[in-house]
């Protein structure tokens, strides 16, 4: 079985969407996926929470299928979602100075892939 973490550190929407259409892809397919939302792709939390806005409804279909398996606390508290976090339930990863370490994910099989 194919093993990836997908790591989105850009904070535009677009890009961020293509983190979500690929992870949603690849757990289709029978693929072990995870995704972890860093860098500036943690102040996306709050807006696509809302099913108003553009790829709101993808972000929901990410969460319902348990692709998100982090956020970064460090991140999030930089760019003010923090508590948004918090308040949707997302699991926090701050194991390397406040932010999730890749090379955990690398040691346990998953191949890292950045957007």
């Amino acid at each position: 079985m194919e093993k990836v973490v997908i790591f989105a550190f850009v904070g535009e929407l677009p890009c961020f969407a293509h983190a979500l259409i690929n992870g949603l892809d690849m757990k289709k397919r029978g693929w072990d996926v995870k995704l972890v939302i860093e860098g500036s792709a943690t102040r996306l939390i709050k807006d696509l929470a809302d099913p108003e806005k553009p790829f709101a409804s993808l972000y929901q279909k990410a969460r319902e299928a348990g692709l998100i398996d982090c956020v970064c606390r460090a991140c999030a508290k930089m760019m003010g979602t923090l508590a948004e976090a918090e308040r949707q339930g997302l699991p926090l990863c701050d194991e390397l100075g406040g932010h999730p370490s890749m090379a955990r994910y690398s040691e346990s099989g998953y191949r890292v892939i950045t957007l």
